[in-house]
């Protein structure tokens, strides 16, 4: 895993936003160690508690799993680019592969009677309910997911951890 520019914004305070980025394979085998390391980061950060360890372990989980799956198509040759931004009130992920995009509103809902057999889309349901926000870009292939340090009042009673 290269670990690309892991470190401080040189005009970040000691108490400021720290902005790294990874460059990963598209490789199923390297995403648990990839979630590890940014937990690790996370929590050295003073990010911690169940919010990270549940909604935010799943939901990079999952869009790194989707990168490679469907964006990179496991292709070798193709990297996987994963830019965070840990800040005092929350931890920014953005996710983007090399692949052609997609538009997200075309994924069925997996909940719906009809899909609870189908293939896909159940990674975005959970990224959609487990993190506080979730933006992909016009094209398709880059993923912009926010986690809140605290569970926002409107949010209580949703899957928060």
């Amino acid at each position: 895993m290269n670990r690309g520019s892991a470190s401080r914004r040189s005009d970040a305070d000691a108490s400021g936003p720290e902005h790294f980025v990874l460059e990963l394979p598209s490789d199923l085998r390297v995403i648990e160690a990839a979630v590890g390391y940014l937990v690790g980061r996370c929590r050295a950060a003073s990010f911690q508690g169940p919010r990270l360890d549940l909604n935010f372990r799943v939901g990079v989980t999952e869009a790194l799993a989707n990168a490679v799956l469907y964006g990179n198509a496991r292709d070798p040759r193709k990297t996987v680019k994963v830019e965070v931004s840990l800040e005092p009130n929350r931890v920014v992920v953005s996710v983007a592969d090399e692949g052609t995009g997609f538009d997200p509103g075309s994924i069925p809902d997996p909940t719906r009677p009809e899909n609870l057999h189908a293939a896909g889309g159940r990674g975005l349901f959970l990224i959609r309910n487990l993190m506080d926000e979730m933006q992909y870009n016009e094209r398709g292939n880059a993923l912009r997911m926010v986690l809140l340090r605290e569970v926002p009042p409107s949010r209580t009673g949703r899957a928060s951890g």
